[in-house]
């Protein structure tokens, strides 16, 4: 399949003009694009400028209001109640993300329950921003029924990721993991590609386990770890429709079709860490990387580094995007206003 390599400075002016184009004020457009573009540098383009032209299409079918920052109150001096009204996941997040890092300056510890928002995109980019605060971040959020319970054949639950973020240095510790084997971008990233997927991805629209890309985006992704990554993955779905009041399970839409309102939830928990602990932190974090590694030549590496190496390799190098979306992208960019 034909690719294309974009330096970034090129992939963000003319994303960030398909936004435009499609009414998103700039500093809402900032945001997606500093978002997808993250997703993009660290390796992970089924959630980078492949989501892109979806994006889009929802805002012209109205299911996505470029505007707004969504409405929010304080259920209690450390719960921040957050109705998305639509909004773009970073742009509803961001502003989220803001307000409880300020309040748990005072209360130790706050947490925003988030509805009503489109998707969020890579939960490390948000662990990221909060660590680089100096404070201790956990996401939680949910999706599309994409997954299959161990032993089911049939997808019941969301993919249902997980980030960490602690302050340390040189670089924040950040962790994020999907409770499924793999997310299902990536096997639309196989699929838009024409390659096929590993053995034991996915199982097909019949339930039957499956190497064709095509046919796994009609059926259900596997739980990673067995019995026990799955169980994170109800947990996670339960733990934050309780939280948010949003949708679970089969009943969950929005961040893969362009004409359904997002209805899944996200929790954000911000912590003050205690007090003198980063050095430590950053010794230990370092004190691994300094192993010797069980391979030579191949070095033992501490959650985040992996993506953090290829932001700086890709921000020199470009960025690699399927002709196919980058053509989209370019359309839509200079499509009229």
């Amino acid at each position: 399949m034909s690719v294309a390599v974009i330096d970034v400075a090129t992939a963000e002016k003319i994303s960030k003009q398909a936004l435009l184009r499609a009414g998103v004020p700039v500093h809402q457009a900032d945001l997606q694009i500093q978002l997808l573009l993250y997703a993009e540098l660290s390796g992970h383009a089924s959630h980078g400028l492949l989501r892109l032209p979806r994006l889009i299409r929802r805002i012209g079918n109205g299911v996505a209001d470029p505007v707004t920052a969504g409405a929010s109150n304080w259920r209690g001096d450390a719960y921040l109640d957050v109705d998305g009204e639509n909004g773009l996941g970073p742009v509803v997040a961001m502003g989220a993300i803001d307000a409880i890092c300020e309040r748990a300056r005072r209360t130790g510890v706050a947490l925003a329950g988030i509805r009503n928002c489109n998707h969020l995109g890579m939960l490390a980019w948000y662990a990221d921003h909060i660590a680089r605060r100096g404070q201790v971040a956990m996401l939680f959020t949910t999706a599309e029924a994409l997954v299959h319970p161990w032993g089911g054949r049939r997808p019941m639950m969301g993919t249902n990721p997980i980030a960490i973020g602690v302050p340390a240095e040189p670089h924040p510790m950040i962790m994020d993991m999907a409770t499924s084997l793999v997310s299902m971008g990536k096997i639309h990233d196989f699929a838009n590609r024409a390659q096929p997927i590993p053995p034991g991805w996915a199982l097909d629209e019949d339930g039957e386990p499956t190497t064709d890309a095509q046919r796994a985006t009609r059926g259900a992704v596997a739980p990673f770890g067995g019995p026990k990554g799955y169980a994170l993955g109800v947990a996670f779905e339960v733990l934050v429709t309780a939280l948010t009041a949003s949708a679970i399970g089969a009943s969950v839409v929005g961040t893969l079709d362009a004409d359904q309102p997002c209805n899944k939830g996200d929790v954000v928990i911000v912590i003050e860490p205690a007090k003198g602990v980063g050095p430590m932190i950053s010794r230990y974090l370092q004190d691994i990387r300094d192993m010797e590694p069980a391979e030579p030549g191949v070095p033992v590496l501490t959650p985040g580094d992996r993506a953090r190496a290829a932001r700086e390799r890709n921000a020199r190098e470009g960025l690699t995007i399927a002709q196919r979306i980058w053509q989209e992208i370019v359309d839509l960019a200079q499509r009229p206003a």
